[in-house]
């Protein structure tokens, strides 16, 4: 999930950008978080922790099958004997 400090630094900067009044600088800001809370869910991000913990998990998964390739190898050559 997308971290809501973020999103509300990002609509700040936005909406800080557009001169106008201070009430309808914050509906503007609420609208533009609003947005882009949709936008980041519909990308389905992950965060930085999950993606690191796929990414050992696809290691440990890799070093595994390098392993069962080297036995069947083995197993293949010890039957061709």
């Amino acid at each position: 999930m997308i971290n809501k400090e973020l999103l509300n630094d990002i609509s700040k900067r936005i909406s800080g950008l557009i001169p106008m009044a201070e009430e309808i600088r914050k509906d503007v800001e609420r609208g533009i978080h609003e947005v882009l809370e949709g936008a980041f869910t519909r990308l389905n991000l992950v965060t930085r922790e999950e993606f690191d913990a796929q990414q050992k998990v696809l290691t440990r998964a890799e070093q595994t099958i390098s392993a069962l390739e080297e036995k069947i190898e083995k197993l293949e050559q010890n039957l061709n004997l």
